[in-house]
């Protein structure tokens, strides 16, 4: 039973000397981030705020709760023109600050990096909140209308802009609506035309067709061509029609050759001899 007590006994006197150890640790990491701390105002006094930067993140390294360097590591940033990196330490010192003098600092510096960003509806948020935990800053409420008054110019030309991108998707689906539909109209004139060149020429072909129709049909033209047409050829003469022919035409010459003769002997003039 002693020796358990015994053992218990150094149990308690281990753990209690690591306690003590880790306390003295802790003690030694604080002491040594507010000395970084203080060298990192220094930097920022000088404005050397890179280095001052470089301070204050080591400070928290040793101690990460320690707000004087969060809120201060804000600053350096912001000085630094590190605007949106600020933001995320200046929430954590309103998130974590336990009095409201400290909070409503954290939100005004919220709403100045917002405004270097010109995002002004967080900047406005962030103002208000700031006079939330601190109604009496002037300053703050000076930056509250500033950033209102800027916000609400946004808005209006926000406004501006898309009626003036719903005018111009007006008139161009009404300038497409336009030429759509004068395209429709060229393309049924151009229809139209087409199917009336068709019916003119059909038209002309079936006037042709029924002329000729009706140039074979008449009558006086078939009779006319009939008379024009040779006649049939007569039957061949026989060999005696042929030698009475002859004959005929033979004692015809005969005839014509002589009063051909005796018309030249009558007119001929008679020679006379001179008397001398």
């Amino acid at each position: 039973m002693k020796k358990l007590q015994y053992i218990l006994l150094i149990f308690l006197i281990f753990f209690s000397s690591k306690e003590i150890l880790a306390q003295k640790d802790s003690i030694a990491l604080q002491r040594k981030a507010r000395k970084l701390v203080r060298a990192g105002n220094q930097l920022y006094q000088q404005k050397s705020y890179t280095d001052a930067s470089v301070a204050y993140q080591k400070a928290l390294g040793n101690n990460t709760k320690y707000n004087k360097a969060t809120y201060n590591l804000g600053n350096a940033l912001y000085q630094n023109k590190n605007y949106k990196e600020a933001v995320p330490q200046y929430e954590l010192t309103a998130e974590t600050a336990k009095d409201k003098t400290t909070k409503a600092e954290a939100y005004h510096n919220i709403g100045n990096a917002m405004m270097e960003q010109k995002q002004y509806q967080p900047a406005v948020d962030a103002y208000k909140n700031a006079l939330r935990n601190n109604p009496n800053d002037d300053e703050t409420r000076y930056n509250l209308a500033v950033a209102q008054k800027l916000l609400d110019k946004e808005k209006q030309q926000n406004k501006d802009d898309k009626n003036k991108d719903n005018k111009d998707k007006k008139d161009n689906k009404d300038k497409d609506k336009k030429n759509k539909d004068d395209k429709n109209k060229d393309k049924d004139k151009d229809k139209k035309d087409g199917d009336d060149k068709d019916k003119k020429d059909d038209k002309d072909k079936d006037g042709k067709g029924d002329k000729d129709q009706k140039k074979n049909q008449d009558p006086k033209k078939n009779e006319k061509d009939q008379k024009q047409k040779p006649k049939p050829q007569q039957g061949k003469m026989t060999p005696q029609q042929i030698k009475q022919l002859l004959e005929s035409l033979n004692n015809e010459e005969k005839k014509t050759q002589k009063k051909m003769n005796a018309k030249k002997a009558k007119g001929k003039k008679v020679k006379q001899e001179k008397d001398w």
